[in-house]
């Protein structure tokens, strides 16, 4: 179908049943196929019906996170939340019927073989007999979103929710400032046995369903939903050690010098380390609508073909990114197969993050709709660390138009995002190692929990003084704001490893800028960086995360001269950076 504008996108519940029997009979028909030609008609018609399951999915989906008050996106939620275990047995009869095909071999030829790794990895995660735990997964996850969501936080006599709260954690004013984060933490702490019960519930689930399908623990089980088909766990804990050994004391580095611009004893408190500077973080320099309009400038100019991807994403309203009252927190891009374009969610709130979303989660917008007509429609996207690259990488590939975002406070931007780039990896691979505690030990009580993430702290964040002074925060139990660890189990590591190659871009981008300077030409044109940042996003889903890199002639996070040498590279250019002028 051509795209239309996203609320004119029709939404309709199907019948459980109906798609349950529609699968059923095609996997006969597969079975039944005499020859390839009509083996393969058969695989196009499953296509097509789950591109239809899918966006009806999405769309409830959606429509629910842009007002959880919604009480009929709601009930479409949860009625998804219980279909999709039960489809899963379906589909997993499908995908053994897949395999067994007699004509797997023209398969792969046509489609790849990628598909037939995926299947098998795809069969290793489910069973009938998990399927009430999946039901009760899905709904506890919506239960912690609507929690957040619904959050109402009193700050100087009104009321906020917590993304409206950001703005405030950032403010140089340091009284104001450190009340914003009491204030915030004070909500978590007064819900805090809500979040304690919510997480308990889902890591014994977890747990459990680990253990019914064979497994020691959940996760092994975890790896395998997250499709990780090329590394393992050691190589994740050997990408660990790396960050600690690299990248925690360049970090430290970074929170030592903004000590002494703030005039602050190191280590900080959560409230001074948000500030970056005397005179404030960097604030884009519009409203939302010019924040969206220079967006539109950048991805024009950057290339004919995210020029012409910006365009459709404003002309058909796939682009919801102001904060409002009972919309879902944080921010996210997903796809709606049927039309063959990307949705963007966000909550602008007046910080450089409003900006990010506009180059982060169009990058991955910009991935999906390069490769949208991809067979299988599962090839349209990588797996996740290797989607995070597309969106990680683009932050980076728009610093030659940041002063359209930022105006004066450009400098303090970009010294800004490459600082948080290298403190962000200790942090993110503490939410991935704090994971692999909790499910290698299910039954430690919510504070043994908090314990163990103060621990941690100690070890990944050493600039964070943990005295108490802040409720929540300080105690070990800010883990808990972070979504992913309660709704996306073990999808963390995946942005570590991300910004790590999206750091290589980043390297590969200052080359090509000092060659054009020397040169006389364009500052704005990166040719070279973009062909390879191309070279890595239009092979979609094709290939493992691990190929991928390979094909684009990039180097592995997994192996430890990228890290190092990155940090080298990086903490270099933050040293010899000018910061003259700004306070």
């Amino acid at each position: 179908m051509e795209p239309i504008h996203f609320s004119q996108m029709p939404y309709e519940r199907p019948e459980l049943e109906e798609l349950k029997k529609e699968i059923a009979a095609l996997t006969q028909q597969l079975k039944d196929a005499p020859d390839y030609a009509s083996a393969r008609a058969v695989f196009l018609q499953k296509e097509e019906m789950e591109k239809h399951s899918s966006t009806l999915s999405t769309l409830a989906s959606i429509r629910h996170s842009i007002d959880t008050r919604d009480d009929y996106y709601d009930q479409e939620v949860k009625f998804w939340n219980a279909a999709y275990p039960e489809l899963q047995e379906y589909q997993q009869a499908w995908t053994m019927a897949l395999l067994e095909s007699p004509f797997r071999t023209e398969f792969a030829a046509e489609y790849g073989d990628l598909m037939f790794l995926n299947a098998e990895m795809e069969l290793k995660t489910f069973s009938p007999e998990i399927i009430p735990q999946l039901q009760r997964e899905n709904d506890l996850t919506q239960e912690y979103e609507k929690l957040l969501a619904s959050a109402q936080v009193p700050f100087e006599g009104k009321t906020y929710t917590l993304s409206q709260m950001t703005p405030f954690k950032n403010d140089p004013n340091d009284v104001r400032r450190e009340n914003a984060w009491k204030a915030e933490g004070q909500w978590y702490k007064d819900n805090q046995e809500q979040l304690d019960g919510l997480y308990d519930e889902l890591v014994h689930l977890r747990d459990e369903m680990g253990k019914k399908l064979g497994y020691e623990n959940y996760l092994q089980l975890g790896y395998y939903r997250m499709g990780r088909n090329c590394y393992t766990k050691e190589d994740v804990e050997k990408f660990r050690l790396a960050v600690q050994k690299y990248l925690v004391p360049v970090a430290d580095g970074i929170y030592r010098e903004q000590a002494k611009r703030l005039g602050k004893e190191y280590p900080m408190s959560f409230a001074d380390n948000q500030l970056e500077f005397r005179s404030g973080n960097p604030r884009p320099c519009g409203t939302p609508e010019e924040i969206l309009a220079q967006g539109r400038k950048f991805y024009n100019e950057l290339s004919p073909e995210t020029g012409a991807f910006f365009e459709m994403m404003l002309e058909h309203g796939l682009l919801d990114v102001l904060s409002t009252e009972g919309k879902e927190g944080g921010g996210y891009c997903t796809s709606i197969p049927d039309y063959g374009v990307p949705f963007i969610f966000a909550n602008f709130n007046g910080t450089q993050g409003d900006v990010e979303v506009v180059t982060h989660e169009a990058g991955h917008a910009f991935a999906y709709y390069q490769n949208r007509d991809r067979i299988p429609m599962s090839a349209c996207w990588p797996t996740s660390e290797a989607c995070e690259v597309h969106s990680m990488s683009m932050e980076f590939l728009a610093w030659p138009w940041e002063e359209g975002f930022f105006g004066a406070d450009e400098r303090k931007f970009l010294y800004s995002h490459l600082s948080g780039a290298l403190k962000f990896i200790p942090y993110g691979t503490m939410v991935d190692h704090f994971q692999h505690i909790v499910y290698e030990k299910p039954d430690l009580t919510p504070a043994q929990r908090h314990e163990a993430w103060k621990e941690l702290l100690g070890i990944y964040m050493p600039w964070m003084r943990l005295n108490g002074e802040i409720p929540f925060y300080s105690e070990g139990e800010g883990w808990q704001r972070q979504h992913h660890i309660y709704s996306y189990p073990l999808y963390y590591i995946d942005y570590c490893l991300a910004q790590t190659v999206s750091l290589e871009f980043w390297a590969m981008m200052q080359k090509e800028l000092r060659e054009r300077a020397e040169a006389g030409e364009k500052q704005t044109a990166i040719p070279k960086t973009w062909a390879r940042y191309m070279a890595y996003t239009e092979q979609g889903g094709s290939r493992t995360f691990t190929d991928l890199l390979k094909n684009a002639e990039l180097e592995s996070p997994f192996d430890e001269a990228c890290l190092r040498g990155v940090c080298e590279e990086a903490k270099q250019w933050l040293e010899n950076f000018d910061l003259a002028g700004i306070e």
